[in-house]
This record gives structure tokens, C-alpha cells and sequence, in this order.
């Protein structure tokens, strides 16, 4: 193949990667599918491409569609198995950052609640909101009339809307100490503290270190407390599960504050957290080493401040 095609494609890659993302929720399948469409660069004539972004964007967007349909996709999102791939700030596929709306539609609980969506919906949100796509050309991506394109955004802003915890975007500077105070809390076993820094509201996920088949829930201030007092509470049987002794950093993962537990130069763990009005009102606890992959890969090439908990 010509390098100029290549070079074409390649100079697209980022935003293609940013939107199969959005739409999956999962790093290494978003790869997948930007490869594939790669593919189909390579096989297509060109010659009848008027503007070749549109046609890639095009094609992305429907090979995304399909993953979401699929009959495997459909159950390992069903069966409550599934959680965003968190990414390490910096990562070329959180893509657009300009706009807050454009960096809500990243976050893990944005990423998360998308689910609920069908997927025409999912893909015209995130057109609309991350890419600010006219409807006239969500309708000419999805293959659907301007007036259905409008639909499907107004439908999904209205269900992540109810749905959502946070209020307005958090100062990052407030929110990282929040998260401090809140991690020492947790280590030192002050549960009626980690209470008080909860929202009424707030709510908590987990897959359990990475060994629960399910996810793991708590709904109540009481029992997300008291969750978090017994995942930080360190124990030997933890450390042998680490690998060692793990340091704790704050980071920013998909725009939001984070804790990394972290042995050596790999990411064992990660909460990343909401934070609204001063107080937290999420929690999303993910330790299953396939859905850290990225964001241990960016770790390695990380230069990171200084822990804030250095020995646990």
C-alpha cells in the first residue's frame, strides 16, 4: 500500500480510537475494531471515498455497533461482569478533552451508565457529545433520518441525567485532596469519617480484587464505608495477593481522581472516584489484571509524584 494511504489513516488513528472507545468502554476492543477498519481501508476504492474521515468514522461507528449487538457482548454485559477499562490521563483514547461535556462522556461513570443505552443511542451520544457532530451527519452515519438522530441524544441525555451522582465538574486540585483525606481515613479505620465524606447518595462497585464473579455493590454511606475499611485494612494474605507491599498514588484516570495501588512498576489496583459538592459520590474498584492492561502499560512510562500512602 501506498505510505501516503497509510500516513492517511494513521493521522486519523487517535480520534478513531477516542470514538470506538467511548462506544466500548474497553481499551483492547476498541484496538480491535480500529484495526479492523484498517482492514477495510486497505481492501476499499478509494478512488469513491469523497472525504475519507467521514467514511472511517463511518465505519468505526458500525463495527463498534456490531460488537455491542453481538450475542457474546450482549451476555458479558448481562451477567454484571463488566466494568469501563480505566486509562491513565494522557492516553491518546480519552481523545477530546476540551469541553466538559466532552470530558463527562469519558468518565467511568458516564462510561458505565451508557450501558443502559441501546447501542444507537450510545453511538449518537457520543457523537453528539464528545465529537460535535451535526445531526444531519449522525444521521448519515448511523444510517437513520435527523429527526431519529435527535431522539436517540435527547433519550440518552435524559437516562444519564436521572441517573447521574456528581454534580458540577469538580476543581481537580479539590478533588485530589478529598481523596487524600478520604484514603487516610481508610487506612487509619475512621469509618465514621469515611461516612461523613460520602454523599447521601453515593454509591460503590467493585469486582473484588478481581476475584468475585460479580460485581460487587454497596448503595448505603454504612456499607460503602465499611467495604472500604476492609479493602484498605492491610493484611499479609493481601500483600502475598499484590505481590508485596503496595504504594498508593493519585492520578487522574479518565478525568477523575484515582488511588493506584502500585508494587514495583505495575498496577495492581484502582478506585477512581466522583467527587461532587465536596464530598464522594462514587466509587468504581477494579483489581482484574485484563482490565488494567492499558493503564499499566502508560504506568510503566509514568513519571509519578510521591505516594500518598508509601507504606501499607
Amino acid at each position: 500500500m501506498d505510505s501516503a494511504v497509510i500516513a492517511r489513516f494513521e493521522a486519523g488513528r487517535g480520534r478513531l480510537a477516542s470514538l470506538a472507545y467511548r462506544l466500548l468502554g474497553s481499551a483492547a476492543d476498541a484496538e480491535d475494531a480500529v484495526q479492523d477498519a484498517f482492514l477495510r481501508w486497505q481492501a476499499a476504492d478509494r478512488d469513491h471515498i469523497e472525504v475519507p474521515e467521514a467514511w472511517l468514522t463511518k465505519v468505526v461507528t458500525h463495527l463498534c455497533l456490531d460488537r455491542l449487538r453481538s450475542a457474546q457482548a450482549r451476555h458479558e454485559r448481562a451477567v454484571g461482569d463488566w466494568l469501563p477499562e480505566p486509562l491513565l490521563d494522557g492516553d491518546v483514547m480519552l481523545g477530546p478533552a476540551e469541553t466538559f461535556e466532552q470530558r463527562e462522556s469519558v468518565s467511568l461513570a458516564v462510561l458505565t451508565l451508557m450501558e443502559r443505552l441501546s447501542p444507537p443511542e450510545r453511538a449518537a451520544y457520543v457523537l453528539r457529545e464528545a465529537f460535535s457532530y451535526p445531526h444531519a451527519e449522525i444521521a448519515g452515519i448511523l444510517d437513520i433520518t435527523e429527526s431519529a438522530s435527535q431522539q436517540h441524544v435527547h433519550r440518552a441525555r435524559r437516562r444519564i441525567n436521572a441517573e447521574r451522582r456528581g454534580g458540577a465538574e469538580a476543581d481537580p486540585a479539590a478533588a485530589r485532596r478529598i481523596v487524600e483525606e478520604f484514603l487516610a481515613a481508610a487506612t487509619s479505620g475512621r469509618t465514621e469519617r469515611l461516612v461523613a465524606m460520602l454523599t447521601a447518595d453515593a454509591t460503590a462497585v467493585s469486582d473484588g480484587a478481581g476475584l468475585a464473579r460479580r460485581l460487587l455493590r454497596a448503595t448505603t454511606r454504612e456499607r460503602i464505608a465499611s467495604s472500604v475499611r476492609a479493602g484498605f485494612r492491610p493484611t499479609e494474605a493481601k500483600r502475598r495477593l499484590a505481590g508485596g507491599t503496595p504504594a498508593f498514588h493519585i492520578v487522574l484516570v479518565n478525568g477523575s481522581p484515582a488511588a493506584l495501588a502500585v508494587v514495583g512498576d505495575r498496577v495492581v489496583g484502582a478506585v477512581a472516584f466522583e467527587v461532587s459538592d465536596g464530598r464522594i459520590a462514587s466509587l468504581c474498584g477494579i483489581a482484574a489484571q485484563g482490565r488494567l492492561a492499558r493503564l499499566n502499560e502508560a504506568w510503566r512510562h509514568h513519571v509519578p509524584d510521591e505516594p500518598a500512602i508509601g507504606t501499607w
